[in-house]
């Protein structure tokens, strides 16, 4: 039988790395399908692995999909193994298509919030280092003023033990991440680190906030 020593060591080994040889993305950049964005509005965030993150969005209602990618930084074009070195400047982050009919960006903020720990710098769970950082870009001044609101309350109000470290940034340029990981999460569900840290995160958040959830058909 395993002592929790050992079981917390183990988790401690799985980090958001994939097994899958990089893409160079200078060379071979992947572009998401072509769907009608009609009416549709996008917004980005980084809070951690952007496998666990982009299946939380991908379960809010309204949402319409959700990829995964890199922001934040200053290097060109960058692919997984650059970001795993945490000299890019980059945060793994995601791209979130959303219906404002049916989900607001109040809402956005309040699944981006609620769904991690924006109080420990460069680090979520068990990945560490700038590229897993807490941030919430903005495109508009409409964007960056509900952030700098929605941090103030819940710094006012003492949601979290301590105060909310994630950077408020407008947006530059967002680079879609290598093919494999889109719907990671989905598409790898033996994955250990799925396994321990996404799933798990994932229920967390649906627990917390069934009223934000797509229905199951």
């Amino acid at each position: 039988m395993k002592s929790v020593f050992a079981i917390i060591f183990s988790i401690s080994l799985q980090t958001c790395i994939s097994k899958t040889a990089p893409v160079n993305n200078s060379k071979a950049i992947w572009t998401p399908p072509k769907i009608n964005q009609e009416g549709l509005k996008k917004a980005y965030f980084a809070s951690g692995c952007f496998w666990c993150v982009e299946a939380i969005f991908e379960s809010v209602k309204g949402v319409k999909e959700v990829y995964s990618g890199y922001a934040g930084g200053f290097t060109k074009n960058p692919n997984y193994n650059q970001i795993g070195t945490g000299r890019t400047g980059h945060a793994e982050s995601v791209e979130v298509i959303y219906d404002p009919n049916q989900v607001n960006y109040a809402t956005l903020l309040r699944v981006f919030f609620g769904s991690h720990d924006p109080t420990t710098p460069n680090r979520q769970g068990p990945d560490y280092g700038t590229q897993y950082r807490s941030i919430a870009f903005y495109t508009d001044e409409f964007e960056r003023e509900s952030i700098v609101n929605y941090i103030k309350i819940l710094n006012d109000g003492n949601y979290f033990s301590n105060e909310i470290i994630t950077e408020i940034k407008l947006l530059e340029k967002f680079y879609y991440a290598e093919d494999y990981h889109q719907d990671y999460e989905k598409n790898n569900p033996n994955n250990p680190y799925v396994e321990n840290v996404s799933i798990p995160r994932l229920k967390k958040f649906q627990k917390q906030y069934p009223e934000l959830l797509k229905e199951i058909h």
